[in-house]
């Protein structure tokens, strides 16, 4: 099992978590735009919302509509520096590391990919 299927198992036990999912106007704004603009609105979000020291207004940064990745940020716990930290141990207080910008969105997107394995 890879670094991300043991993370999905795992985010599928929590029932908040397993709570979101894509709704219908989602998937078709991922359709029409694709996956490489999804990746970089994903890369951009993770930039300026997440990746500083301390977040501007961490905890409450990330929407809970809006976007089809601000979706996949709560389902997959990377929507604030404290659940990171809960999560994957991604310490509060310092900046992100290229690695682990990465490893989030690589997160974000395979959840989205396994979200709209039927739609692509």
């Amino acid at each position: 099992m890879n670094n991300i299927e043991y993370y999905f198992t795992k985010l599928q036990k929590s029932k908040f978590r397993s709570s979101f999912h894509l709704k219908e106007k989602d998937k078709l704004y991922i359709k029409e735009k694709g996956l490489t603009k999804i990746q970089n609105d994903t890369l951009y979000f993770i930039e300026h919302r997440l990746a500083s020291s301390f977040p501007k207004n961490d905890g409450k940064q990330t929407p809970m509509h809006g976007h089809p990745s601000f979706i996949a940020f709560h389902a997959t716990a990377t929507c604030c520096r404290g659940c990171m930290n809960k999560w994957y141990h991604i310490p509060k207080g310092r900046k992100l590391t290229s690695n682990e910008k990465k490893f989030i969105c690589d997160l974000v997107m395979a959840y989205l990919k396994k979200e709209m394995e039927n739609d692509l």
